[in-house]
């Protein structure tokens, strides 16, 4: 008896690591893979140019561009945003090609790069920028006296595909509900967070543009993150919602397949709350072990922690917008 008590204890100890380290195993895991190779160019469809052989480019309305790298395997879109004075590019990729000089290929204003949160594939890595905005949270500017945010593991995820965490160098730091002054032109800083606790999406109330990074997007949405939240993304969408009307469109930082940028609608949000309500009530079926998969709607799925494990807290409750 005392043999199974300690092989039981063991067992225990043992579930117990590798419960607590599942996150780390798992991108390990991914980084062991590989890097998935480029996939062939595809038809893009009218209004998408090639810039090269790996960046396309959309032109959305007046001094708005996706600048899209279709062949990567997480199909990434980034965004130029323009007014008479700067721009702002929200998201640069994983860095595997230079977007910046894409970037500046379409405006001669000075570009601030703005990432909608810190995972690899959005943050480009070893490229770097001049003028760099993050948001203002009050965890994230103490790590930051000198100005200098090193990433986190949890904040970075770049294991997954070799890339050391970088060090960004932050020149300005974005309030939630800021107004980002472009020159004849203004964003507006929404805090959605839910992917991450640090993700941010951007609104251009005048063209009814949203640009919402990996909040919200076609295809599966990864809820079982070390830095994701469940009650951080009703937050999220919440605050989406609050400023969303029948005009709004949304473009979103990864598609599910071509052609064009991806964009989705106010009701894609409203679906993804009455989704995580569901889940909180026990009203709404999964598949699948790890992660569980959860049906939003027809393009749209939630790959979440399994029930006992997932995190209904709002790490931020008292930031809105």
């Amino acid at each position: 008896m005392k043999k199974v008590g300690l092989a039981l204890l063991v067992f225990a100890a043992v579930a117990i690591g590798v419960i607590s380290q599942r996150h780390v195993i798992l991108v390990r895991i991914m980084a062991m893979q590989g890097v998935a190779n480029l996939s062939p160019p595809a038809e893009e469809g009218p209004g998408v140019r090639w810039h090269d052989d790996y960046f396309t480019i959309q032109a959305l309305g007046p001094g708005t561009f996706a600048i899209g790298e279709p062949r990567y395997y997480q199909q990434n879109f980034s965004y130029l945003i323009a007014g008479t004075q700067r721009a702002v590019l929200f998201d640069a990729g994983p860095g595997y090609r230079d977007i910046r000089s894409v970037a500046e290929s379409l405006t001669d204003l000075p570009i601030t790069f703005i990432p909608s949160h810190f995972h690899y594939d959005h943050v480009g890595n070893t490229i770097t920028f001049e003028n760099v905005a993050v948001l203002d949270l009050p965890y994230l500017r103490e790590r930051a006296p000198d100005g200098f945010l090193q990433l986190s593991f949890d904040e970075h995820l770049g294991e997954a595909e070799r890339f050391e965490a970088p060090v960004l160098q932050v020149d300005e730091w974005l309030a939630p509900g800021a107004e980002i002054d472009l020159g004849g032109r203004s964003l507006e800083v929404l805090y959605t967070p839910g992917h991450t606790e640090d993700s941010i999406s951007l609104l251009d109330r005048a063209s009814g543009f949203v640009f919402s990074g990996d909040f919200i997007y076609p295809g599966p949405l990864f809820a079982f993150l070390p830095n994701s939240g469940m009650g951080d993304y009703i937050q999220g969408a919440e605050n989406l919602l609050a400023v969303a009307s029948e005009r709004t469109r949304i473009f979103s930082a990864h598609r599910a397949d071509p052609p064009g940028a991806p964009e989705l609608t106010p009701g894609d949000v409203v679906d993804l709350k009455s989704a995580l309500w569901a889940i909180r009530k026990g009203e709404l079926s999964a598949t699948g072990i790890y992660p569980r998969v959860y049906p939003i709607n027809a393009t749209i799925e939630l790959h979440a922690e399994p029930g006992w494990l997932q995190n209904w807290t709002r790490r931020h409750p008292g930031v809105g917008r």
